[in-house]
């Protein structure tokens, strides 16, 4: 008598056991649909785009280091990244699939050291820091600082202190309306430190607290608004550093 042949698994009541005719029924031609409803489908398409947003602000700020992107093809590029990541962020159902930026990295396996530094940041690192000049305009910016200059450098520079004091005026102004949103104070301090670095490349006193407390208001949710002791830090720190811009001048 010849023993039973043994099985090579143990069978239990689920076994499977596949069906031909199911399988024939597959058309493997077919497009497979991963999401059931509009919505679904809404939200699998923005985290996809969040996700290529991040890979391709990766890659933006390894060719401006690597000097493959001029500074203002950078900051247009960067500037509308940013602004697109944060616009697909803004509906609450991406952000909550989303959760935060490690978790999504850790999640799909990114690792994107540069674009999660400038989305911590959230603008530029041509706005964060002076953009280089060449010495021609190094030159012709330091001349219209001169006595007697009215050449169209020194008209054009006076333009850019005017502006870079009427933003310093706004924030003020704003917080002593009490208007402490993210969304009021942020883009007004983008474009206070844009107005600066086209009056001065010298690192002033204090500039670098501007930069903090943009990074500060890039964390925060668009209707999120400073705390009262915030708003005295800010409050603070702008006036120290308007007197480091100023004293720049002469």
């Amino acid at each position: 008598m010849y023993a039973p042949q043994q099985l090579a698994y143990a069978p239990t009541p689920y076994s499977y056991t596949p069906s031909n005719n199911l399988t024939a029924n597959i058309n493997l031609d077919e497009e497979v649909q991963l999401a059931d409803t509009a919505a679904e489908r809404d939200l699998y398409e923005s985290l996809a785009e969040v996700y290529s947003i991040i890979i391709t602000l990766d890659a933006l700020e390894k060719a401006y280091l690597r000097d493959s992107i001029n500074e203002a093809e950078y900051t247009e590029t960067c500037d509308r990244l940013l602004r697109q990541y944060k616009s697909n962020l803004a509906a609450e159902s991406v952000q909550a699939a989303f959760g935060d930026l490690e978790s999504f990295k850790a999640e799909w396996g990114l690792e994107v050291p540069k674009a999660t530094e400038r989305l911590r940041i959230g603008l530029p690192a041509t706005i964060e820091s002076v953009p280089t000049r060449t010495s021609s305009q190094h030159h012709r910016a330091s001349n219209s600082h001169g006595p007697g200059n009215n050449g169209p450098g020194a008209a054009a520079n006076a333009t850019a202190i005017v502006s870079a004091s009427e933003n310093f005026i706004t924030l003020f102004d704003a917080i002593r309306m009490n208007i402490l949103s993210k969304d009021t104070l942020h883009p007004i301090l983008v474009d206070t430190i844009q107005a600066v670095n086209k009056v001065t490349d010298r690192d002033f006193e204090n500039k670098g607290k501007i930069v903090q407390w943009l990074i500060t208001l890039n964390q925060m949710r668009a209707a999120e608004e400073l705390s009262p002791e915030q708003a005295r830090d800010l409050q603070f720190d702008l006036n120290a550093a308007y007197e480091g811009f100023k004293a720049t001048l002469g």
